[in-house]
């Protein structure tokens, strides 16, 4: 981890970034002007030609050798995500991360993209080609910053199109090693990483010689960034804010599922897009798997992300460790039933929230209706499954849902109803990095992973003769 930091790091002054387990310094970050922004596009756009120019099996053979150098740095980066991003090193957390870089690098580098034939008749041939864009930017978040930047980078690569990466001021030293690492083995230009604020990216969406703009992050982020990049027509792919639901149906299998229901809600600390975060229970089994998710989340420690024992973290943030705070506090007011956690300790040092499950809640308290990205689960009670389906589907927001139940054929005809991206049955955010993902209503439009994440990165040119 030293040696990357050492790689990274400015060579005087930056700005620091703090664990936000320990408050510790873990490093320190340069802080670039629009106008380091503006020389990293231009990079960018003078190496994509000849990028675009290889053929497409001599760029998932380089991406293969980058899936390599991050194997060989993973326990450095996953050392380095644990202190800036709190997670910690195991359960599906900072190792986990470093080795799902290496494999969506992986996959993404075998996928099959050919040229379609639409038509074939006596007179008329008709092929779909999907050409290079030129320069992706791609912005990223604080929760996942490492593997969504891989999401970004390795089909906007594999496709011919080079990248300029910003990532979340919170978590730049992470981004820039991992980029530090790809690098070592990528052709010089064609990933250039920027780590500013607002106004950067900012400028990055606005810039007429980005041809595309990926971006995971807050619905309102995302409106922004329609609007600003409307006047040069970029393509978008937006992965944004979620509010997943989950229903559990009569016959679902509480004790094998209990544990697969808690890590839908509490991976990552909550901290995860396409988490759990309402619970629909059926009022014939609601108390028993309230009961079965307090045995499950009473076990999982919870503390500092070094420290091999524990499985969960502190919020990333003190603006979302305030968010969390308050949602619960506004349901403890409305009379909801605390049924662990609740009560963070103040003295202790770190953004830690303890794992917490709240019942006998409403549909519309703000702990429900707004997402709060943290280890805090409302479990709603239901009678008829038409009223849990109008729930789950009463917000403006879709990126992923499940149904728990026994019967996988009554389980489909539920998802069926259920208006988000991607439902699972009896999992929940088991993304596949073969598997297409986005969001409905106002979580996002465009696709990623698979080889429908690919076609996103390129331009459609249909060739007929």
């Amino acid at each position: 981890m030293t040696e990357l930091l050492g790689a990274i790091q400015p060579s005087e002054g930056g700005r620091e970034i703090r664990d936000p387990a320990t408050g510790e310094v873990v490093g320190r970050v340069a802080e670039p002007t629009l106008a380091d922004l503006g020389t990293a596009v231009s990079i960018a756009r003078s190496a994509q030609r000849e990028w675009a120019a290889r053929s497409d099996t001599a760029r998932s053979d380089v991406l293969q050798r980058a899936a390599d150098a991050v194997e060989a740095s993973a326990e450095a980066l996953a050392e380095l995500l644990s202190r800036e991003q709190g997670k910690p090193l195991n359960g599906p957390n900072a190792r986990f991360e470093a080795g799902a870089c290496a494999a969506w690098l992986r996959t993404t580098a075998a996928l099959e993209l050919g040229p379609e034939v639409l038509v074939e008749e006596e007179g008329t041939h008709a092929e779909l080609h999907y050409r290079p864009l030129g320069v992706v930017g791609a912005i990223g978040p604080w929760n996942w910053p490492m593997m969504i930047s891989i999401w970004q980078l390795a089909p906007a690569l594999r496709m011919g199109n080079t990248v300029v990466l910003k990532p979340s001021e919170y978590t730049p030293l992470s981004v820039l090693a991992l980029t530090h690492v790809l690098n070592t083995v990528l052709p010089p230009g064609v990933l250039q990483v920027v780590p500013g604020g607002r106004a950067v990216g900012e400028a990055l969406t606005e810039h007429p010689d980005i041809a595309k703009v990926m971006f995971t992050g807050s619905t309102a982020t995302g409106k922004a960034i329609i609007r600003s990049s409307a006047d040069t027509v970029k393509r978008l792919t937006l992965e944004l804010g979620g509010n997943d639901a989950g229903i559990v149906l009569p016959d679902a299998d509480i004790h094998a599922v209990a544990e697969d229901l808690f890590w839908g809600a509490f991976i990552n600390t909550g901290q995860t897009c396409a988490a759990l975060k309402r619970l629909y229970v059926h009022e014939d089994i609601y108390d028993d798997v309230c009961a079965a998710l307090v045995e499950v989340a009473s076990k999982m420690p919870m503390g500092v992300g070094l420290d091999e024992t524990n499985v969960l973290g502190p919020l990333q943030n003190q603006a979302q460790f305030d968010i969390v705070s308050g949602l619960v506090q506004a349901a403890k007011d409305a009379g909801a039933r605390i049924l662990l956690g609740g009560n963070p300790v103040a003295s202790q040092p770190g953004y830690f929230y303890p794992t917490t499950l709240v019942a006998d809640i409403d549909n519309d308290n703000p702990l429900v209706a707004q997402e709060q990205f943290g280890p805090a689960l409302p479990i709603i009670k239901f009678s008829t499954l038409d009223e849990a389906v109008e729930m789950a589907n009463g917000l403006d927001v879709g990126l992923g849902a499940s149904v728990w139940s026994s019967d996988a054929d009554r389980a489909r005809e539920v998802a069926a109803r259920i208006e988000a991206g991607t439902v699972w049955i009896n999992k929940h955010g088991a993304i596949d990095p073969r598997i297409p993902f986005g969001g409905a209503k106002q979580s996002g439009y465009g696709l990623e992973f698979g080889v429908e994440g690919l076609k996103q990165l390129g331009t459609p040119q249909v060739i007929t003769s």
